[in-house]
């Protein structure tokens, strides 16, 4: 295996041995590349942001896009969307309106401390080919940053629903991720306005991705401690949500993001590895650039944030009952997962993650994840290619 992906084709081809699924790793200009969201634009075109610069957490980090026309081989050169000289700017989404409006969201942040993170905002009304100014959504907020992941659902009563996570930062030290907690915005105003809903018994649960089932909508959540992926529901269209609990599914404190398919299931992308695989621990998150004050003693919770718990391999799994169990479940990548560092520019760091997915009317899933911080790669499979490994 080479140690750079730089160089792998740009055109979209079948795997090798495996004609049921097709690849390639969308081009980008950057020495790191980042937490990547797929979507459907309007007007057909498949869309995907990204961060991408030296390392997460330096102010260099900006958010770029690309997209990839129907019938085309390969996606167009990254656009740069953001550049703020004095925040790293990263895990941008993408919303299409009910009115056919192209949201773009994304968080800054000052280095690496996550309790500076704001919310930033711009918006396209051709489908993502020009777009309006940078506006500041969220605010910063004293003793917690605000930062998103997942999309954003419009639930039966037309509100729009946000998932988003507070960084808090503790007492003593910086932000170590230790008092993370998971809410939901809603507004029922189109985004002018929103409230927060808070979600019980949410520390240490994060990265919120809320999907239907039926009259219910249903949860997934990264956890901090890097022990199982957690889920929560609700029955009232989001207006309250039941505590987190742990699935049967492990996590390695890394991205999980899930959506329902056509059929009715569920797919969640996920990392199959926990703390339990772990080789050693990261001392945080950016410990190889720095931060601006100590790290915190443990926290009162008595638990504190996992690093380093191999983000491999990228898994893709189905569920048929909510979310209880998955019966199906089949990798993407495969590897060691190494990520005891963030570095890119060494070719360091060899984790498979921070996955993305959206599926089309043609029953085809797009699925775009970070391969070893080097490049964003783009897959593209069905239902059927999932059922065919069981768990």
């Amino acid at each position: 295996m080479s140690d750079t992906v730089l160089d792998k084709p740009a055109v979209l081809a079948p795997a090798a041995g495996d004609p049921a699924r097709v690849e390639n790793f969308i081009p980008t200009p950057c020495v790191q590349n980042h937490a990547s969201f797929i979507a459907e634009l309007p007007g057909g075109d498949m869309g995907c942001v990204w961060f991408g610069g030296t390392q997460e957490g330096i102010p260099d980090i900006s958010v770029h896009f690309s997209r990839l026309t129907p019938g085309a081989t390969q996606w167009t050169p990254a656009e740069k969307l953001s550049d703020d000289p004095t925040r790293s700017e990263q895990n941008p989404l993408l919303f299409t309106t009910p009115r056919g409006a192209l949201w773009l969201l994304w968080t800054a942040q000052r280095g690496g401390n996550q309790d500076t993170a704001l919310i930033r905002r711009r918006i396209s009304n051709d489908g993502g080919h020009s777009w309006g100014p940078i506006e500041t959504l969220i605010e910063e907020k004293p003793g917690f940053g605000t930062f998103i992941r997942s999309a954003i659902v419009v639930n039966r009563l037309g509100e729009w629903l946000l998932p988003i996570w507070r960084c808090t930062k503790p007492p003593v030290g910086a932000w170590t991720g230790d008092l993370d907690t998971s809410s939901v915005l809603i507004s029922k105003d189109e985004g002018a306005t929103w409230r927060e809903v808070p979600v019980p018994e949410s520390t240490g649960a994060v990265h919120m991705s809320i999907v239907r089932q039926g009259d219910r909508l249903v949860a997934f959540y990264r956890s901090r401690w890097a022990d199982f992926v957690y889920r929560s529901y609700s029955d009232d269209e989001g207006h309250s949500w039941a505590p987190t609990q742990p699935t049967v599914l492990p996590n390695n404190n890394s991205s999980v993001m899930a959506i329902t398919l056509a059929s009715g299931a569920i797919a969640l992308l996920y990392n199959e590895s926990s703390e339990a695989d772990a080789t050693g621990r990261r001392a945080s998150l950016y410990d190889d650039i720095g931060g601006e004050e100590e790290a915190a003693p443990p926290s009162a919770t008595g638990r504190s944030a996992f690093w380093g718990a191999p983000r491999a391999p990228m898994t893709i799994a189905l569920s048929e009952d909510g979310g209880l169990t998955w019966p199906w479940r089949r990798n993407l990548e495969t590897g060691d997962g190494f990520c005891m560092t963030n570095n890119s520019k060494d070719k360091l760091n060899r984790e498979f993650s921070y996955p993305s997915l959206c599926q089309t009317a043609d029953g085809s899933i797009h699925i775009a994840y970070t391969y070893w911080r080097q490049a964003i790669k783009y897959v593209r499979v069905d239902e059927a290619w999932i059922r065919s490994t069981p768990a």
